[in-house]
């Protein structure tokens, strides 16, 4: 069976307004108290962006590199926006920014953060502390890197709720239940009392997306949420992304090395390549007529290893396109800028694979290995015993 997630060609859902809450809006927190006064007090109008990221640069500097050049865009509530491309393209590093948690060597060193109005440049760790989460959160791979082992997943969401919301236990208890009944888990009371190796994989992540939404914050980050999941699962948790979108007015950032999750989810999207945006507008643009040659392969490898073929205006499979791709000059394609693995030479983008548990501080490069040279021999190998 074919999964929503593959349709390439599928529109993005229609981003909405914030506005006043809707009959389906998660369920508010009784007599929760104001924010701490850490944290920035005045937030965007509506259909203001609640995240500016505007000419960003962020360097190493452990090796005075420049990791990422001038990454830009800007969500305002309930739109989505998709940043895709190969493993060290600096995908993550660029949402590590917007969530002021970048490793200790690497610093922002041009451009600026905007997050509901305030630039992130004036936060202090407290007012970071503060923000994150209540304004600002995210949800990345294998989620149980992110939870506790040892303590029932119900009562870590609702130690999210009392750090932000300041509840008492009770109160913070029947929060976590609304939350977990959100994200569309089907027994509540029976999971907030399991362990994360009582869960599966993706009743894990609508853990994690509960207590990511716990606070109630304009911006989620959803960095390669989906690519541990098998396709039936990562349907459903694009469709619990884009209903929580629709309903509460969230804007998402979806970072995806899959177009197939872009083109489901999001209203635009960024291609990275080696630091920079090599393509940046409407999700359907991009993906049905690309402009970029690298953009152009990146659709023919997916259409290469069998998600759904869709035609562009672009001859996505042709040779020109390959020759196009590593023929760019510097600042016009695949070989420009360094990553924070060096310098990269090959024009064509690595399969789609899945890069195992995220580390969480940059892309590192897929690098094939070389082939294994067969040994002289007259006698013919034997097999192995097995042990």
């Amino acid at each position: 069976m074919t999964a929503p997630s593959q349709n390439l060609s599928a529109p993005a859902r229609t981003p909405v307004p914030a506005g006043p809450a809707a009959s389906g809006d998660l369920p508010a927190a009784a007599s929760e108290p104001s924010e701490p006064s850490a944290a920035p007090s005045a937030g965007p109008a509506d259909g203001a962006a609640v995240l500016k990221v505007a000419d960003l640069h962020i360097t190493d500097r452990a090796t005075d590199r420049e990791i990422v050049h001038g990454v830009s865009f800007e969500l305002t509530p309930g739109k989505a926006v998709g940043v895709v491309g190969e493993s060290g393209s600096g995908k993550t590093l660029t949402c590590r920014a917007a969530l002021g948690i970048l490793p200790a060597h690497f610093e922002i060193s041009a451009g600026s953060v905007e997050i509901a109005g305030t630039d992130a440049a004036t936060l202090t760790p407290q007012q970071w502390t503060a923000l994150r989460g209540a304004t600002i959160s995210a949800v990345f791979q294998d989620p149980a890197s992110y939870l506790n082992p040892s303590i029932k997943v119900g009562a870590q969401i609702a130690e999210v709720v009392r750090a932000k919301k300041g509840l008492g236990r009770r109160p913070a208890r029947q929060r976590a239940l609304e939350l977990l009944r959100a994200v569309h888990l089907r027994d509540p009371e029976l999971v907030y009392g399991q362990y994360t190796y009582e869960l599966s994989g993706g009743m894990l992540q609508r853990v994690l997306i509960a207590a990511a939404i716990a606070a109630g914050p304009r911006v989620l980050i959803a960095d390669e949420a989906t690519t541990a999941l098998d396709v039936t699962v990562q349907a459903e948790i694009l469709d619990l992304l884009s209903d929580l979108r629709q309903r509460t007015g969230l804007a998402l950032v979806v970072v995806s090395h899959d177009l197939a999750v872009v083109a489901q989810t999001c209203d635009e999207v960024l291609v990275m390549r080696q630091g920079e945006v090599v393509e940046h507008g409407p999700t359907r643009e991009v993906l049905h007529a690309p402009r970029h040659a690298y953009t152009r392969l990146l659709v023919a490898e997916h259409e290469t290893y069998g998600l759904d073929r869709f035609r562009t205006a672009q001859d996505t499979g042709s040779a020109q396109d390959t020759e196009a791709a590593q023929d760019a000059p510097p600042g016009d394609g695949p070989h420009h800028a360094d990553d924070a693995n060096g310098p990269r030479t090959a024009a064509r983008p690595t399969a789609p694979t899945d890069p195992g548990p995220s580390t969480g501080v940059t892309d590192s490069p897929t690098r094939p290995t070389a082939p294994t040279r067969p040994t002289q021999s007259t006698a013919p190998a034997q097999p192995k015993e097995a042990s």
